[in-house]
């Protein structure tokens, strides 16, 4: 792990023999942070801060040292991605997982062991396709989708966006230093630094003479890492402004300032919403099925991931059940809904929860069915980042999976009835 073996000992014996690496790194590299934090240059001298760049650096539970689960390909590609080369392929999807509805399911890649197989054994066995996101913008965010969904003659979304830091950020050039090797970003998360972070690294930098010493650099780039910090200005760092990660993640500029939701609001809300580049490229394939325009189920919605995917491809968006039970989100959702002129039919619905089948049975009445489900229930209970409540599908939040599956089951067998 890079460490002495005194602080190795000291983590096991009071951690317990059965913790995880993960953990155990976490233990040691807390107290070498509560001396840092003080007087951050003075790190233990075998501390080695060694991370890929495109590496979730909270994602790294039960994975291998480049932060992804064996059972999962490298690089994370799925059943292809733009400009990189792969066989073609085809695949059986099990008779019970044919649509209609078309469903689409997301979540965190590095979760617990075990989680995936149960996912997928639930929803009709289909193999998951797992995605790293640095294929389709300039930051990481390694996702696995479970889906019934063609997956040939798939295309991206137009224009392309920004797809390494210096793209994005095109004036951060002048000030990036050389040793500073970034071109992506890591995940974007629900919370950010604070600005004490990026005072205590110019204090660092400004007591160097010229080029900083190695324990020097070993810190910022910890810290740029682990923060998403660019350059701004000589010896400078800046956290991300929330329209600079709406950016990056594929939304409208202001998106999240809808409904006159705050600051930090807006970061929360960023960080647990889809790719939409991503979850567009995989959408692409409906286009040329629903030229008049789609009736969409969308599950644990967030600030409109699907909505914004679909719209961007040019799918008219005939009607959208969402279902929601973040206000802030539903705002959101609801102001882009508006802002965009949408002429189809938004309804809005709080609890995944309280959707049983005499109500989906009322839409599907009325709505005429739905053509595509769309959901990412919370990931809580599942990342590395939780270490109070990291209890798998069973956890408080995370079991809402189950009512996503209840929810498809469901509509499938109402709408094959009414066949």
């Amino acid at each position: 792990m890079g460490f002495p073996i005194d602080e190795a000992s000291s983590a096991i014996n009071a951690s317990g023999p059965d913790t995880s690496i993960t953990e155990l790194m976490d233990f040691i590299y807390a107290g070498q942070m509560a001396t840092t934090f003080e007087n951050p240059l003075q790190e233990p001298p075998h501390m080695i801060l060694n991370y890929d760049e495109d590496e979730d650096y909270y994602e790294r539970a039960f994975s291998d040292e480049d932060g992804v689960p064996s059972h999962i390909s490298k690089p994370m590609i799925g059943f292809g991605v733009p400009n990189v080369p792969r066989p073609i392929l085809q695949r059986n999807l099990p008779t019970a997982a044919i649509g209609p509805p078309y469903f689409y399911f997301e979540n965190i890649a590095c979760a617990l062991k075990g989680v995936w197989s149960t996912i997928s054994r639930f929803l009709y066995e289909i193999e998951p396709e797992f995605v790293d996101s640095v294929h389709f913008s300039a930051a990481a965010r390694k996702r696995g989708y479970v889906h019934n969904l063609p997956i040939q003659n798939r295309y991206p979304l137009m224009p392309i966006p920004p797809l390494t830091i210096q793209e994005a950020w095109p004036l951060t050039k002048t000030w990036w230093p050389t040793w500073d090797k970034r071109t992506k970003l890591n995940c974007l998360r629900t919370c950010v630094g604070c600005p004490k972070i990026t005072k205590r690294i110019r204090d660092a930098l400004e007591r160097c003479d010229g080029v900083p010493d190695l324990h020097t650099q070993n810190y910022v780039l910890h810290e740029c890492k682990k923060w998403n910090l660019v350059w701004v200005g000589k010896n400078r760092v800046a956290l991300l402004e929330p329209d600079e990660m709406e950016m990056i993640l594929g939304y409208p500029e202001n998106h999240t300032r809808g409904g006159g939701t705050n600051r930090m609001d807006r970061y929360k809300a960023l960080g647990n919403a889809f790719q939409v580049d991503t979850v567009a490229y995989h959408f692409s394939v409906l286009k040329s099925n629903f030229p008049n325009g789609i009736t969409l189920l969308s599950l644990f919605s967030g600030i409109g991931g699907a909505e914004v995917a679909l719209h961007r491809l040019g799918v008219p968006l005939k009607n959208v059940v969402s279902v929601e039970i973040s206000p802030v989100n539903r705002k959101i959702l609801h102001s882009w809904w508006e802002q965009t002129n949408q002429s189809g039919n938004l309804i809005e619905l709080e609890d995944v929860q309280e959707l049983g089948a005499d109500k989906l049975e009322h839409l599907i009445h009325v709505l005429g069915g739905f053509d595509l489900i769309v959901g990412g229930s919370p990931c809580n209970n599942l990342t590395g980042s939780n270490r109070l409540s990291r209890d798998g599908l069973g956890g408080t939040h995370s079991i809402l999976f189950y009512d996503y599956f209840r929810i498809v089951d469901t509509v499938k067998c109402i709408m094959v009835n009414k066949q």
